[in-house]
């Protein structure tokens, strides 16, 4: 018996309990999955992937808690506008390739969005279980990855219908999620897609700026290698601006251009000792972690272990830093945070797992010296004590530092995760862009255009740091109008 035959006989044999099941308890009562995970102990010793996916009983089970609504408020929610009660009734009915069929329809990396995404804060959102019955809503960011993983370990990956090549080239630099969307999108309707990434590896923040343990890098390869399928050419080691330039490009016969450069520039906080040697910035830190092997003994370009480490912000990039801190040797490893836990960007999973791994949270805490010794190396961080004011202009209340509350704790490693700012190497290398005050392109939100006629962009670039998926979002939007230029001639 086929693994597809074994996975509906498994199905039907589960439909068949949950009715019985129903007789006596409606599905709105039948309790949201819980996501199996490795043990914090172990799981601090290596970069294993924390969460383990569901299992078929499990999938099978949470797909019959979707209502299948008429008016499906989650796809609202989702910046790719996946058809989210379609692909969960087939995980229902046992017919997971199809709902990896539908999940490509409008993704291209759902095994990445799946684990990922901020579901909590988008899709799941606009759940009616949570809008409605102030339930739990189903878990369909899990249900999402469990579709394409089990795609991906039947062997049967499936491309997308793709239109006959038109031969028109369309480059797009930086290979992020906004840059692989696009060119997902792009190839589907038959474009000769060429992706420049300055890097050595493809991938962009997926693979420098998100940890294995959170998302293994062979799930990044993967998707790539779909892309790769469907026709898209990817060139690393090409720095667009430096290696080859705008001018370069239209010579090369590429009628568009789509940037998703992204948002390299660390920020700093301008605080006294910010130069002292073991202070950096998360970019740096997972940079060199993830992609140059810098934490591996006999690396040529090692990184600072940290014994105590502080990792200054609360985003769900200072987690990565401070977990990545742990599993590089970290015998004490800090959140300082200036605002309270509530008001932390980061994802409620992200900061459960850290507190399981023994992360400590120094909330209303807010640096303002970093002290080092005769040898320029930082020993110790003054904190200046918060307290919560009145909301600024995001919502969140503002932090109000307390007279006289310092306190000095020793740390021998700082990483400093307060936000990044547009790579600038594309706006200063174009003649005519229109750049806003922050260094992103200006884009009409729509199209996604710039004022450059043949030249779109998305990503980082534009909104100065977003989510993965917020990225994929503009690459889809950007490619359907810049596909609608072209075939209005007006490109």
């Amino acid at each position: 018996m086929s693994k597809e035959d074994i996975a509906a006989q498994r199905a039907t044999e589960w439909r068949e309990a949950l009715r019985k099941e129903k007789k006596n308890k409606d599905r709105i009562e039948i309790e949201r999955v819980k996501m199996r995970e490795l043990d914090p102990e172990y799981r601090i010793t290596n970069n294993e992937e924390v969460n383990c996916g569901l299992t078929t009983e499990q999938a099978l089970r949470e797909a019959s808690r979707c209502l299948d609504c008429p008016d499906p408020q989650c796809m609202q929610g989702c910046p790719v506008n996946i058809f989210i009660p379609t692909f969960i009734k087939n995980i229902e009915r046992g017919e997971f390739l199809e709902a990896a069929k539908t999940l490509k329809m409008t993704s291209a990396l759902p095994a990445v969005c799946g684990r990922v995404c901020p579901q909590e804060k988008q899709c799941e959102s606009k759940c009616f279980y949570k809008l409605k019955l102030g339930k739990e809503p189903v878990a369909i960011g899990y249900l999402e990855r469990f579709a394409a993983d089990y795609e991906r370990e039947s062997g049967k990956m499936a491309l997308p219908e793709i239109k006959e090549k038109n031969g028109i080239k369309i480059a797009v630099v930086g290979s992020g999620p906004a840059g692989l969307s696009f060119a997902g999108e792009m190839a589907k309707a038959g474009y000769s897609v060429t992706v420049f990434e300055a890097l050595h590896e493809i991938g962009g923040v997926l693979k420098y700026g998100i940890p294995e343990f959170r998302l293994p890098n062979s799930i990044v390869d993967v998707e790539i290698n779909n892309l790769r399928a469907m026709g898209v050419e990817f060139i690393a080691d090409c720095i667009v601006g430096k290696t080859i330039s705008y001018d370069d490009i239209h010579e090369m016969g590429f009628k568009g251009i789509f940037v998703a450069s992204g948002a390299g520039l660390p920020r700093f906080m301008n605080i006294p000792g910010e130069n002292l040697i073991g202070v950096m910035s998360s970019n740096e830190y997972l940079t060199r972690v993830n992609l140059m092997c810098a934490a591996q003994d006999d690396s040529d370009t090692p990184v600072i272990k940290g014994k105590r480490v502080a990792v200054i912000g609360g985003g769900n990039t200072a987690m990565d830093s401070v977990r990545t801190a742990k599993r590089v040797g970290a015998e004490r490893a800090m959140i300082i945070y200036r605002r309270g836990e509530d008001e932390m960007p980061a994802r409620r999973e992200e900061i459960h797992h850290a507190k399981q791994e023994g992360v400590e949270f120094l909330t209303l805490h807010n640096p303002i010296e970093y002290l080092g010794n005769e040898k320029g190396k930082v020993t110790a961080v003054r904190l200046q004590k918060m307290q919560l004011g009145e909301p600024d202009a995001s919502g969140r209340r503002s932090p109000e530092p307390i007279p006289g509350a310092i306190e000095t704790i020793e740390v021998d490693e700082v990483i400093v995760s307060v936000g990044v700012s547009p790579n600038p190497l594309i706006p200063n290398a174009i003649k005519g862009l229109e750049i806003s005050k922050k260094g992103t392109i200006i884009v009409n939100e729509e199209t996604m255009r710039s004022d450059l006629n043949d030249l779109y962009a998305g990503g980082d670039i534009v909104r100065g740091g977003a989510t993965v998926i917020l990225a994929m979002g503009d690459g889809r939007r950007a490619a359907k109008a810049m596909n609608e230029a072209i075939r209005n001639n007006k490109l």
